[in-house]
């Protein structure tokens, strides 16, 4: 015969299931509003308690004490959780509701990247370094000049191109009246030789101005470095060591250099200066003409005639001068094939080197 179930074990079950749901919801709710909807469909009035209260009347008299004090203990542990559930809710979203309207009002100083020096002025103090190296002293001089240290004293005559209005820029101060910006570093030389006596071994850094039309390969304002050796004994083979010796410093070992006869009023005899092709190493290329030499400067024994113009008597003093355009070294080391990027002051271009 079957045995009917026991009401109020059956109750008392309903009312600790009744317990173990409502613990899950209230703890598994992420907002206010949600917890005060689940809490509303336990302990509401329209809620489980509310249905298990009706259903304790129908309990044997002696029972039903024990289990409404079961079903109150199960209904106040689910409100004391739930209004702990509310506290941690509470601070959660008050805390979101700030990250939502903070303002970072912290004072940090902006950060900035490092500079270095321009390509050029980098080219020139690499070529300082190379040339005090080999025993050489720098010397400066002014950029506004007379033509006497310009050209006359350089052995230019006045009938040459270069005095011309479109190779020179003239400028009239008072009271020195008409000057020049000086076409080359020459005039530094000269003014060496009048301040002290032989001997001599000097570069002339500078920049210079020369009316040319921008293009690749020229700019109407530029940089050069010549050098001036002067004393007794001095020869071309000199200049030529010096050269060669300064070619393999700068460029690396792979290259070497060599002369040519050309002309200048202020050396006597002149020649131009070439290297071994950069890219080619001298087998022959495009950018060389297939010829395996790239001109370099210009360079010779010093002039009687400048040095008679200084006072040196050219019979006791020898010497020879050289010289070539800084952004043309920079052009030939680091591969760029337009000199006009040198001015452009695009981050971009030079962030390369």
């Amino acid at each position: 015969m079957r045995r009917e179930a026991d009401p109020v074990s059956g109750m008392v079950e309903e009312i600790q299931r009744f317990l173990d749901d409502g613990k899950r919801l209230i703890t598994a709710q992420v907002s206010l509003v949600e917890l005060d909807a689940v809490l509303g469909s336990l302990v509401g009035r329209r809620s489980r308690f509310v249905e298990l209260r009706k259903r304790i009347g129908g309990l044997p008299a002696e029972s039903r004490k024990e289990v409404g004090r079961l079903l109150n203990a199960a209904v106040e542990e689910l409100e004391q959780l739930g209004e702990l559930r509310r506290g941690e809710l509470s601070v959660e979203e008050r805390e979101r509701g700030y990250e939502r309207e903070r303002l970072d009002l912290t004072e940090t100083e902006p950060t900035s990247s490092r500079g270095h020096g321009h390509v050029v002025t980098s080219t020139h103090e690499t070529l300082e370094d190379v040339f005090v190296g080999m025993g050489f002293s720098v010397a400066e001089g002014p950029e506004i000049e007379s033509d006497w240290y310009n050209f006359e004293a350089l052995n230019i005559p006045p009938d040459h191109p270069a005095r011309s209005m479109w190779d020179t820029l003239y400028v009239n101060l008072e009271p020195q009246g008409k000057m020049l910006l000086r076409t080359h570093t020459s005039p530094v030389q000269i003014r060496v030789m009048q301040a002290q006596r032989p001997p001599i071994r000097v570069i002339c850094p500078g920049r210079v101005y020369r009316r040319d039309t921008a293009d690749a390969s020229h700019m109407p304002v530029f940089h050069q470095i010549e050098g001036l050796v002067v004393d007794r004994g001095i020869s071309f083979a000199d200049l030529a060591g010096t050269l060669e010796a300064f070619t393999t410093e700068y460029f690396g070992k792979a290259i070497h250099s060599r002369l040519r006869p050309s002309y200048f009023p202020f050396t006597e005899p002149s020649a131009e200066f070439d290297i071994n092709c950069l890219i080619c190493e001298g087998a022959g290329c495009r950018t060389c003409g297939m010829t395996g030499w790239l001109e370099l400067g210009g360079c010779g024994m010093v002039h009687p005639n400048v040095f008679a113009a200084v006072g040196l008597d050219p019979e006791e003093w020898t010497g020879f001068a050289f010289g070539f355009g800084t952004e043309r070294l920079a052009l030939m080391r680091y591969g760029i094939d337009d000199m006009r990027e040198l001015w452009t002051c695009d981050v971009r271009f030079l962030r390369q080197f």
